[in-house]
């Protein structure tokens, strides 16, 4: 249980640092968002926790193919605000169409020979 928490704790750290990044320097809180820390973390607990080369290539590689479905959020989001769609809105609709692709995603892949 100690573990889980250290792992939540640091991880919810990593979040509030970029929070506090971006609401100072936007730009500079996109780069932190957008480093794979998450990931990279997820990797890290994941060979720990296993120590299974599998479990950690697994993950690697299902990461890197559901980056896809979800790039388009990033360029929705700022796109809707621009338009003055309200935020909570324009969140709530990138979500939906980023579920969507997801979904798509989920059926399209092993249609062509991508093992999730």
């Amino acid at each position: 249980m100690l573990y889980f928490a250290i792992k939540a704790a640091l991880s919810g750290l990593i979040a509030a640092a970029v929070s506090e990044i971006a609401r100072r320097y936007p730009g500079w809180g996109g780069l932190v968002a957008s480093l794979p820390l998450t990931s990279l973390m997820a990797l890290m607990w994941t060979w720990r926790d296993t120590g299974e080369v599998a479990k950690v290539a697994g993950l690697a590689s299902g990461t890197m193919w559901f980056i896809l479905p979800s790039l388009p959020l990033f360029l929705i989001i700022p796109a809707l605000l621009r338009w003055g769609v309200g935020f909570w809105a324009a969140l709530g609709i990138a979500c939906a169409l980023t579920l969507a692709l997801y979904a798509l995603f989920f059926w399209a892949a092993p249609r062509i020979g991508i093992a999730l």
